[in-house]
């Protein structure tokens, strides 16, 4: 599985994040690992250098063989908190889909 990290000016993109986000997603997602081709991850600071409670928000977008893209958004106050988020989010997203398949 790909992993493909993004991020906007306002956050430091670095190959260490970069690396510690394919990690927590290579961990959390593993049961998927036979169903992805690629996931994209997009961080963005909403409000830049004003703050605020949930202005960090990462979306993930995963590319599922054979089937339509699977995205869900999260907003939390910190990056680790929104991938955190948005990792549980697609993980039930992604149960749905894979459950859903093996009825058909």
């Amino acid at each position: 599985m790909q992993v493909l990290v993004n991020s906007d000016n306002h956050i430091d993109g670095s190959a260490e994040f970069a690396d510690r986000v394919q990690a927590h997603l290579a961990n959390k997602l593993k049961r998927f690992d036979d169903h992805l081709t690629r996931i994209e991850v997009h961080f963005n600071d909403e409000n830049s250098q004003k703050g605020g409670a949930t202005d960090k928000r990462c979306q993930i977008e995963a590319h599922i063989k054979g089937r339509d893209t699977v995205s869900v958004t999260h907003h939390a106050e910190s990056l680790n908190l929104a991938l955190d988020g948005a990792t549980e989010k697609l993980g039930s997203a992604l149960a749905r889909v894979v459950d859903k398949s093996r009825n058909l």
